[in-house]
């Protein structure tokens, strides 16, 4: 069976279908994929993808209308034999006319990749922390006690224990007030957000989007031909007056950890985020991604707690705080939405694993969530002090650290007359990956000080002592 493979850019002007799109078209004209070939089912591509099946059935769609490929029922769809060979085209790309004939031209190797040393990237959480023999013993409990209704989908909503449980969570760690019946668990906070406009029903209608922000929300609203309204940002927050003059129905925020910034929210923009939304007929989205690691100060409660009118949407995920790849995520709607969604749900099919959804109950209602919560908190409060010792040790005030105090991430600001992408390049050279934040914009400002994001989650003390120096190296 044919698989296809390639890289997906966030950053990229074209949408994740038209990428897709484009690379199987090639494929098809280089001769790599051959006529009569069978595509991939377009859920089979989609997971392994790991993008939703709306955009691969898009650039299906697009490949079929161009006559690239036919659908034939029951079937599949099937690469079409092409009129023209187009291998050709292949042996003179970015070839000068008269410069060389295709038989002189000469294969070269590309230069070998420096080895990998530290890679600073986002998400990565510690895996060494994290309990496993705890969640095995109890996922084998749930296998025997449950074999039977392992065999079913489960609730599309989400199990009802393990609503139960998070509702409870929610009310105490964050504030936020709700029932069980007003959570709904899926797999990961994308697939969440495509459940939420489905719900919302406001295709084509402005949303404000924090600039910089979290891409991979942009990416839902793009799929879904949301029209986005870039909201620049104060050292506080969302420039509340920017919002207020818009057209935006809807707004995406991180109030209590900004992305990729760090800045907290203050009371007086919620409570002006909030009346914005009661007086004019709007919702708020309130992804809350990594609350749970807070290292200064008092606990942020979640702006939802806050709400009086209905207005908010809240999101949260135990991709940082447990395991990523178990991709749980949820949100919280308020009761406007839940009979909109009451009404679709008997046409949904559950995203999140049965098994896993029902370990994580477990796991929770016996105590050992709260136990690995306390643990990693003191794990990545020290990894973050660490980190940020080292900077000023190997940096001193040659660089800026931005969006301290919380968080899995830190950014910092080099200013020194080189470029992000330069910084970059100069890092990858010694072997330290650092990841620019310029994709995470929509407007990007070229005037601005190079910043880029460190990750520290899934990094040892050494590994971040050998990254920060290696980087002094690199920058020096």
């Amino acid at each position: 069976m044919l698989e296809i493979t390639l890289n997906l850019y966030e950053d990229k002007k074209d949408p994740y279908y038209v990428q897709l799109y484009r690379h199987i078209r090639q494929e098809i004209k280089s001769g790599r994929i051959h006529a009569g070939t069978r595509l991939p089912a377009i859920r089979r591509l989609s997971e392994h993808l790991d993008i939703s099946r709306n955009t691969v059935e898009a650039a299906y769609l697009q490949l079929v209308s161009e006559g690239y490929v036919e659908s034939r029922p029951r079937s599949g769809l099937y690469v079409l034999k092409l009129e023209e060979d187009f291998s050709f085209l292949e042996k003179v790309t970015n070839q000068e006319p008269g410069r060389q004939d295709a038989e002189e031209i000469v294969e070269t190797k590309p230069a070998a990749s420096p080895v990998l040393r530290c890679d600073f990237r986002n998400g990565t959480i510690d895996l060494s922390s994290f309990p496993f023999s705890v969640w095995n013993k109890i996922s084998h409990q749930i296998m025997q006690e449950y074999t039977n209704s392992l065999s079913l989908y489960g609730d599309p909503q989400g199990e009802p224990g393990l609503r139960h449980q998070l509702a409870g969570y929610l009310r105490q760690s964050r504030g936020v007030r709700c029932s069980p019946d007003q959570i709904i668990v899926g797999a990961g906070t994308q697939q969440m957000l495509l459940l939420l406009c489905q719900l919302l029903g406001t295709e084509r209608q402005p949303v404000a989007v924090e600039d910089p922000g979290y891409n991979g929300a942009r990416s839902v609203f793009s799929e879904l031909n949301f029209p986005m309204v870039p909201i620049p940002l104060e050292e506080d927050g969302i420039d509340m007056e920017y919002l207020m003059k818009s057209e935006a129905k809807l707004v995406y925020v991180t109030p209590s950890h900004q992305f990729p910034f760090g800045m907290i929210l203050p009371i007086h923009k919620r409570i002006k985020l909030l009346q914005w939304a009661a007086e004019h007929d709007r919702y708020i989205i309130e992804d809350d991604y990594d609350s749970e690691f807070r290292y200064q100060g008092r606990p942020i409660p979640a702006l939802q707690g806050l709400d009086k009118s209905g207005r908010v949407i809240y999101m949260g995920t135990f991709s940082k705080s447990l395991l990523s790849g178990i991709r749980i995520s949820y949100m919280v709607l308020p009761e406007s939405l839940i009979s909109k969604y009451k009404d679709k749900k008997a046409f949904l099919e559950p995203t999140a694993s049965l098994i896993h959804m029902q370990t994580l109950e477990r796991f929770m209602e016996e105590g050992w969530w709260e136990k690995h919560l306390r643990r990693m908190k003191n794990v990545y409060k020290k990894k973050h002090a660490f980190l940020l010792s080292a900077i000023t040790r190997f940096f001193g005030e040659r660089v800026k650290v931005i969006g301290q105090h919380s968080g899995l991430h830190i950014v910092i600001e080099v200013n020194d007359g080189r470029s992000e992408s330069e910084l970059v390049r100069k890092a990858e050279e010694k072997g330290v990956k650092v990841y620019p934040t310029s994709p995470y914009w929509i407007t990007f400002d070229t005037q601005l000080p190079p910043r880029l994001l460190l990750g520290f989650g899934g990094l040892s003390e050494n590994e971040l002592e050998a990254g920060i120096r290696l980087l002094k190296e690199a920058w020096t």
